[in-house]
């Protein structure tokens, strides 16, 4: 992790400047970068962060199909969870997300390979799938498998409309269900007192509503300025994210900005 850390903006950069570099091709790679500040880091229901912002980039070059996307995660005050030290702020995470996509009439296809490399845990590795229809409310089924930490399956459902507000400003209204399928040992079930268990992992884990507002800045800058509200789906998965929650909570409120430039 600290490897990759040390490079993400040099990477950032990197990847901006190559597909600026193509500029002669016929089709051109289309490049973005976002740079998003939030009140919390929530992932799959996980609070992943506590009493401090979370800054977190990302970059973005699509080709032909094929994307690669760089994001990183930055806590700007770690709860390290010992009340002897001092919070700091750290790197927590950078993903490297590579996937190719088609459109089939109303339907997309993407497959996609993310690496997760983290801080304070093993690094991790998913291989998906997603299907989307674009019809009113856009339904996309997505099938995450893990391949070399804690193996098992995500699935993830979502609905999301866009309205037109004028002057290119839209109000976006997203929301997703999630279910996991551990085929791990260690990836267990905790009972009511947040203790682990034997049984693996199986239950409808969490779920996700998000408002946000698209708003142009300038002809290649978008603000992006949205609220979310993370919550568990079962008994199961509420006990889960309460016992890896740095609040001891496994509902969220959070919010946060999202700047991008594209071209």
């Amino acid at each position: 992790m600290r490897g990759l850390s040390r490079s993400f903006i040099s990477g950032l950069l990197g990847v901006v400047l190559m597909a600026s570099n193509v500029g002669a091709e016929e089709e051109k790679p289309t490049p973005s970068a976002t740079m998003g500040v939030f009140s919390k880091y929530v992932w799959r229901g996980y609070e992943l962060s506590h009493d401090s912002l979370v800054v977190q980039p990302s970059v973005t070059v699509g080709y032909k199909g094929f994307s690669l996307n760089l994001w990183g995660n930055l806590d700007t005050d770690l709860d390290d969870g010992d009340p002897t030290t001092s919070d700091k702020t750290e790197w927590t995470e950078t993903d490297l997300t590579l996937e190719y996509g088609r459109e089939f009439g109303p339907f997309s296809l993407a497959l996609g390979y993310i690496y997760y490399a983290l801080d304070a845990i093993d690094d991790s590795q998913e291989l998906y799938l997603s299907a989307s229809w674009n019809v009113l409310l856009t339904p996309t089924l997505t099938i995450y498998r893990e391949v070399s930490h804690l193996p098992g399956w995500y699935l993830k459902f979502g609905l999301g409309h866009s309205f037109d507000l004028g002057k290119g400003i839209s109000l976006d209204l997203a929301g997703s269900v999630g279910y996991y399928y551990s085929d791990d040992e260690a990836f267990v079930e905790v009972d009511d007192s947040l203790n682990p268990t034997t049984e693996k992992y199986r239950a409808p884990h969490d779920g996700n509503l998000s408002v946000g507002l698209k708003i142009p800045l300038a002809k290649y800058l978008v603000l992006n300025p949205l609220v979310a509200y993370s919550f568990p789906l079962s008994s199961k998965a509420d006990d889960l994210l309460t016992s890896a929650s740095f609040s001891g909570d496994s509902d969220f409120f959070y919010g946060g900005i999202n700047l991008t430039l594209s071209f």
